[in-house]
């Protein structure tokens, strides 16, 4: 159960893949990791939305919540996000109102306006080729009449979703989202896991901006960063390898699968590549626990944030497992971090 005076931290999955092996195998680790963290005391398990990726099992977004949701009793479940962009909000309302009513108390909706995936991928979905993202104000609107109460004359009702109070957070990498989320008074979770450049600028801007609502009256700031905690720096450093070889291959265009860790990286890039992989994971908190533990008091401390949403991808399942476990018990070392109602 998760303590309510326990330094925040969360999940996000990803549901990675190894070469060769069937979903099956990857999304039964998904629900071995949730089961851990509930007994861990992690707040919530989200997972992506992602399409015509190799090596990431998470296209079906709102089947693997139910799936996972399932196979755990208390702890939060939900999207870390769906695209919204992607699909009709009245579809959206149906399906987190049907989890709701199944799962009542423990669904998290996380929206974003990103497709998940490339511009082919994006015809595919049939998101229409003038779409920039910038209708998500209007979709999430809309979204939000199909779960709030009937209102007077409501033509179309999302049933079962009308008024089951699931809640949403929203979710993004840039100032957008951030002044979205503050305008309307909801949550906001920067995706700092691959996109860190942005993630003090849009915290700042989040929070000067945030108008209380009736969802939330002050403003909750959620920072999702890459973490791996190992017994030695050396040991964490050699295990984050296997994410700088997904996010080499990411922007080689290469499928993204689990790949073993090794000594050293030397070789495997070029000068600009290294660069570029740097960059995307430069909010990373790798090592032992005074490290990881350093790292995450200086987050929070720098952000404001309110918790952090922990990303670890490691080749070995059993390192994943011990690096969530020690996470978990420097989290509950460290100083609480607010919990606003519904969350």
């Amino acid at each position: 159960m998760t303590m309510a005076n326990e330094f925040a931290v969360s999940v996000l999955d990803l549901v990675g893949m190894r070469t060769g092996e069937p979903a099956a195998a990857a999304i039964a680790r998904t629900v071995d990791l949730a089961q851990h963290a509930e007994r861990w005391a992690y707040r919530r398990f989200w997972l992506a939305e992602h399409h015509s990726i190799e090596g990431l099992a998470c296209s079906a977004t709102v089947v693997l919540i139910g799936h996972v949701a399932g196979a755990t009793k208390s702890i939060r479940v939900g999207s870390g996000g769906v695209m919204l962009p992607n699909h009709a909000p009245l579809i959206v309302a149906e399906q987190f109102g049907t989890l709701e009513a199944l799962y009542p108390g423990r669904i998290d909706l996380g929206l974003g306006r990103a497709p998940g995936g490339d511009f082919a991928t994006m015809r595919a979905l049939r998101r229409g080729l003038g779409q920039s993202g910038d209708e998500f104000a209007e979709l999430l609107e809309e979204l939000r009449t199909y779960l709030g109460p009937v209102a007077a004359g409501q033509p179309v009702k999302a049933i079962p979703g009308q008024g089951c109070g699931a809640p949403i957070t929203l979710l993004g990498s840039s100032g957008y989202s951030a002044e979205l989320a503050a305008r309307l008074g909801l949550p906001f979770a920067f995706a700092a896991h691959f996109a860190p450049e942005y993630l003090y600028a849009a915290a700042d801007l989040y929070r000067k901006n945030f108008r209380p609502s009736t969802a939330l009256a002050e403003p909750y700031f959620m920072a999702a960063v890459q973490v791996i905690a190992a017994e030695t720096d050396a040991a964490a450093q050699r295990l984050f390898t296997t994410p700088q070889q997904r996010f080499l291959r990411l922007i080689r265009n290469q499928p993204v699968e689990l790949l073993p860790p090794v000594d050293s990286m030397d070789g495997l890039w070029t000068a600009w590549e290294r660069a570029a992989v740097e960059a995307k994971l430069g909010a990373a908190i790798v090592g032992s626990d005074e490290t990881v533990r350093d790292g995450l008091e200086r987050l929070t401390a720098a952000t404001g944030a309110s918790e952090v949403i922990v990303v670890t991808d490691t080749y070995e399942h059993e390192d994943r497992l011990e690096s969530y476990r020690r996470v978990a018990a420097i989290a509950a070392s460290l100083q609480p971090t607010a919990q606003p109602a519904g969350c």
